[in-house]
């Protein structure tokens, strides 16, 4: 702990109090904090916490979850439709319901819970989640004090340790993968199709390596390798990613087979094949799980397909996953990707799609439905111009 640590404070029987405050994105100690209990009704939390007073939790566990579970269902009440709903353009509607996101995640942030300094909870009823918050903050230092955590973000880093210890069922691999607690977890299976579908470069049949960039949970470099892929390099910048793919690494045991590196995309050296499963949306992530998906002006995938012909080897080939989400939201065009391709001296070698199988794309009450519906997924086989 630092001296300049953020700390939340608040006054209990005209007492005032303090204590390090726990975020993972982030997020600033609220600056009104009141103290509450099983008297408050839901109706006056929700009022709280949409003015911005954060309620710190003094009584039984449970009805804690109990209370934030009532706020979550007036957050999820459906507003009365806009008189001019339907002239919003689908690029307004996106940034409306991104919007609406943030503050619901704001406003469902203000109940918070006490963490003692060994990541025990200090109210009655409270379950043992010290190894969740191990695996999310990792060991307990003593020096740090006690501290204080939404209630909504210690139940989330309590869900993914689940994710951690029970896995996600991978089709394409006829397993597990264990997502870690802040990598994003694959749960759409739709794009493992299209790599397991897609036909292998013929040059991996005398120079089989790949790389495959932006790893996550290391799961694309489990599933080119179980297609025959002799070697994969995967590589990924976020600490938290690198140590869950190296765990799913070794629990397939392909450790000989699959090495997960550091690195801000590419490794050095040059592959028969390059895979990569940049952030789809082009906006700014709120929190370090949501940089799976958004990405402000796509710049993994610039920077991916900008530096992709300098990493292939002769003949080889560049797979780019992809959804075209973003040309439905009015985010980015498919001319703006075709130029970017261009641009970096690649063409066009062929082109798998595949329609999306998640809830959101048959929820016709979304706002975001006309966009979620007409999604395609696609993977783009990238070579060298000239080559």
């Amino acid at each position: 702990m630092t001296d300049d640590s953020p700390r939340v404070t608040w006054l209990a029987a005209g007492q005032a109090f303090s204590a390090n405050w726990r975020s993972g994105a982030g997020a600033p100690p609220p600056p009104r904090v009141v103290v509450v209990d099983d008297t408050i009704t839901a109706d006056r939390a929700w009022h709280l916490a949409c003015e911005g007073t954060a309620m710190l939790w003094h009584a039984d566990f449970q009805n804690a979850r109990q209370l934030l579970a009532a706020m979550t269902r007036r957050a999820d009440r459906k507003p009365r439709k806009a008189a001019n709903a339907g002239e919003r353009t689908p690029r307004e509607l996106f940034h409306l319901h991104r919007q609406a996101q943030a503050q619901r995640a704001r406003a469902l942030a203000m109940l918070l819970v006490p963490i003692n300094a060994d990541y025990r909870v200090p109210l009655h009823r409270a379950p043992d989640l010290v190894a969740a918050c191990r695996a999310a903050w990792g060991p307990p230092d003593p020096s740090f004090g006690p501290s204080v955590v939404a209630l909504r973000e210690l139940l989330g880093l309590v869900g993914a340790h689940e994710w951690r210890k029970n896995g996600v069922d991978i089709p394409a691999l006829d397993a597990t993968v264990h997502p870690h607690y802040g990598v994003f977890s694959p749960l759409r299976g739709e794009y493992l199709d299209l790599v397991e579908q897609a036909p292998l470069p013929p040059l991996l049949s005398t120079d089989s390596v790949a790389f495959d960039i932006g790893t996550g949970t290391g799961v694309l470099a489990l599933l080119l390798v179980q297609r025959g892929v002799n070697r994969v390099i995967a590589t990924d910048n976020d600490e938290r990613a690198l140590e869950c793919a190296r765990d799913n690494v070794a629990r397939f045991g392909r450790g000989e087979r699959i090495e997960v590196r550091a690195a801000d995309l590419f490794p050095e050296g040059r592959a028969a094949l390059v895979v990569c499963n940049p952030p789809w949306v082009p906006a700014r992530a709120s929190t370090a799980i949501e940089r799976a998906v958004y990405d402000p002006d796509s710049q993994m995938l610039r920077g991916f397909l900008a530096g992709l012909a300098a990493h292939l080897l002769p003949g080889g080939e560049g797979w780019l996953i992809i959804s075209d989400l973003a040309e439905h939201l009015g985010l980015r065009t498919r001319a703006e990707l075709e130029t970017l391709i261009a641009a970096a001296g690649l063409v066009v070698l062929g082109r798998l799609d595949v329609r999306p199988r998640h809830g959101k794309s048959l929820e016709r009450s979304d706002s975001l439905y006309a966009a979620r519906s007409a999604e395609v997924t696609s993977l783009w086989r990238l070579g060298v111009a000239g080559s």
